[in-house]
């Protein structure tokens, strides 16, 4: 009962978050909503073994999971404000302030691959996983991991629709989420 009033609880601040994105099912946000989700699933129930057995292989394999996460989130963040600039007269209502460039990014970590926040999630996902992992939460492992597959497959129609045959170019010499292979 605990698990499940902490979800709920929680879940309220992402569904405050994402609701105008719940409204378009072809925003890229709809889907990152059900990402969250099920990585709030994973946190919720994985919270009490966060530090048990700290040096096992499961946990040491999280550990580098997690970093991997966070140096994602904050090279695809940092790179995104410094080349991306920001144009926050678009007029797409369901992007946060940061998603609004209006220039095509490709340096930094978007040299390597197209989507470092949702690379960054998926890496979260798993890394939270390996806590300890189960059968009963590997799915919500792997839907988290498809939600993040839709977002990105939704983003990049709302990219090709912005920067056009630029972005399409873009794809062609870029990976999805992780360097070299995917």
């Amino acid at each position: 009962m605990t698990y499940l009033f902490a979800f709920v609880l929680l879940s309220i601040p992402i569904i405050i978050i994402s609701w105008k994105s719940l409204k378009n099912r072809k925003s890229h946000g709809f889907y990152r909503f059900f990402s969250w989700e099920a990585i709030l699933v994973l946190l919720v129930f994985k919270i009490e073994y966060w530090f048990k057995n700290p040096f096992s292989v499961n946990q040491i394999i999280s550990w580098i999971l997690l970093l991997i996460s966070l140096w994602l989130v904050f090279a695809g963040i940092f790179t995104l404000k410094r080349h991306g600039k920001q144009k926050i007269s678009r007029e797409e209502e369901n992007l946060y302030a940061f998603e609004k460039t209006s220039e095509l990014v490709k340096s930094g970590i978007y040299k390597y691959i197209r989507h470092p926040m949702y690379s960054s999630l998926i890496f979260l996902s798993w890394g939270i996983y390996l806590k300890n992992p189960d059968w009963i939460l590997l799915p919500a492992a792997i839907i988290s991991s498809l939600f993040l597959l839709l977002t990105a497959i939704a983003d990049e129609k709302e990219c090709i629709e912005y920067f056009g045959d630029d972005y399409k170019e873009y794809m062609k010499n870029t990976k999805q989420f992780i360097p070299f292979i995917f």
